[in-house]
């Protein structure tokens, strides 16, 4: 398989494995779409990280498989090739993406999709699709202006060109940056923390925040009002203010 799904402690690993730069081939995105989707309605899986091994998330679409595609049959597989990534972006549970090497074009749109980014000091991003006179088309030109702010998502955008982890840090696409043997390890780390956490809580608190980047002020605030009075009928709920209440903030425990 080119991508797998294992789980470990309420944590689930979507790892890339398509030697050597991970390509995302057609097959690669249809088998990325069905482990976003299983990872969503698994009871066991709590954070997800999104890996593509030590040395390289990945490094774009595959070239050489996107070439023989005329006008056609890119109408017919463009819709799938964005769901493929949305997928890991509507999976309502924390998801951390932890990037080795190259992050470029549909490899730097899929570290979109996810909550958080972290870096190695030697990853490189960018979006070079200009340069085959292209457009990123797996959520680029909407995911990046929407993190980064617009001017500097045009710049990456219409230049093509790499950012070093540094710049990434920088300019907020990504959000840490360490060293690359402890990328997944930092990375599993923060998935495993939210892993302890209320499951549904954490989903309100992700919808929110995503829906309300999507509409106007008045309607993110009833979208929160909405979850934050529905979560005073959850279990966790009582559970997190009776542990404050008898023993302090900070130490509920939510499993």
């Amino acid at each position: 398989m080119t991508v797998t799904l294992e789980v470990s402690a309420g944590v689930g690993t979507i790892r890339l494995d398509r030697p050597p730069m991970n390509a995302l081939d057609v097959a690669t995105q249809d088998r990325i779409k069905e482990l976003a989707e299983e990872a969503t309605r698994r009871e066991d899986v709590r954070a997800v990280v999104v890996y593509g091994g030590e040395k390289v998330f990945a490094a774009g679409a595959d070239i050489k498989e996107m070439q023989n595609m005329d006008h056609a049959a890119m109408v017919l597989r463009s819709r799938s090739l964005q769901d493929s990534f949305s997928a890991v972006a509507r999976i309502p549970k924390p998801v951390v993406a932890a990037v080795t090497g190259y992050a470029l074009g549909g490899g730097c749109e899929l570290a979109l999709c996810a909550d958080y980014r972290i870096a190695a000091d030697n990853a490189k991003l960018g979006q070079p699709e200009i340069l085959l006179g292209l457009i990123p088309g797996a959520g680029g030109t909407q995911r990046l202006p929407r993190l980064i702010g617009p001017s500097k998502a045009k710049d990456l955008i219409f230049t093509g060109r790499m950012v070093k982890a540094d710049e990434a840090l920088a300019i907020g696409l990504v959000d840490r940056v360490v060293p690359a043997a402890d990328v997944y390890t930092e990375a599993h780390a923060w998935a495993a923390r939210l892993a302890q956490g209320p499951a549904i809580a954490l989903r309100a608190a992700k919808e929110a925040v995503d829906t309300g980047l999507e509409t106007d002020l008045e309607t993110g605030l009833a979208v929160e009002r909405n979850w934050f009075a529905g979560l005073f009928a959850t279990e966790d709920r009582e559970r997190g203010m009776r542990s404050f209440v008898e023993e302090g903030p900070g130490k509920a425990k939510f499993l």
